[in-house]
């Protein structure tokens, strides 16, 4: 039988996942000798620590398709209490053991049914969330960056980002990542990908005259 897939495709996905594995090695890497206060850390997400973001992370790579549509029926269709309930599956009895189940994770090509960028995404974004609070920096590939801008600037699908960004012209100083027209929003490719997935923490990162405008979409992450 002929696989069904396009080589070239197949060459994106495996380029993608690669990129997938470093950034999960680098997070774990930056989160080995947290303290538990530090672990209690809210995060740049809504309402959850910088732990409860890390065990998010494990079970999008522990699920898959047919896993996470038992669990979209088990909790009628409420996506939010599904993330809630499989966050909780995977954050363990301790801050080590949270890491630990990340770290087994680290070269899973396991996923919900989205596309493989769409998971090099929420790696970058996640580990941002959990980054930033802590005071914490890494230096992500720029080609990595910028094929998670060129992807949000073109969806909605995760989280409402093309969206976002209706009606700006995105401009990033340290890349070729460019995008749209109107009123301008610069800064490095890593604070427009983070704010154009509605991370305010990032706003302060960027100039232009939209960027005022683009703080308003900020919202619920």
């Amino acid at each position: 039988m002929t696989d069904s897939i396009p080589r070239a495709d197949r060459r994106r996905e495996g380029g993608a996942w690669s990129r997938i594995h470093s950034e999960r090695a680098a997070l774990a890497a930056d989160l080995t000798g947290l303290t538990d206060r530090q672990w209690e850390t809210p995060s740049l997400c809504s309402r959850l620590t910088v732990r409860e973001v890390l065990a998010h992370l494990t079970a999008g790579a522990s699920l898959n398709s047919a896993q996470w549509l038992a669990g979209v029926i088990r909790c009628r269709f409420d996506f939010d209490k599904q993330v809630a309930m499989r966050l909780a599956e995977q954050l363990g009895s301790s801050p080590s053991e949270t890491l630990q189940r990340f770290r087994g994770a680290v070269p899973s090509t396991t996923k919900p049914p989205l596309p493989v960028i769409a998971m090099l995404g929420e790696t970058i974004v996640h580990s941002e969330d959990i980054r930033r609070p802590l005071g914490i920096h890494r230096s992500h590939p720029i080609e990595t960056l910028t094929q998670v801008a060129d992807y949000y600037r073109r969806s909605d699908l995760v989280v409402l980002a093309k969206g976002r960004i209706q009606g700006l012209r995105l401009v990033a100083r340290d890349g070729p990542f460019t995008t749209g027209s109107g009123p301008l929003v610069s800064g490095t490719t890593l604070a427009l990908v983070m704010a154009m997935t509605g991370r305010t923490a990032f706003i302060g990162d960027l100039e232009g005259d939209g960027v005022e405008l683009l703080r308003t979409r900020g919202g619920k992450v």
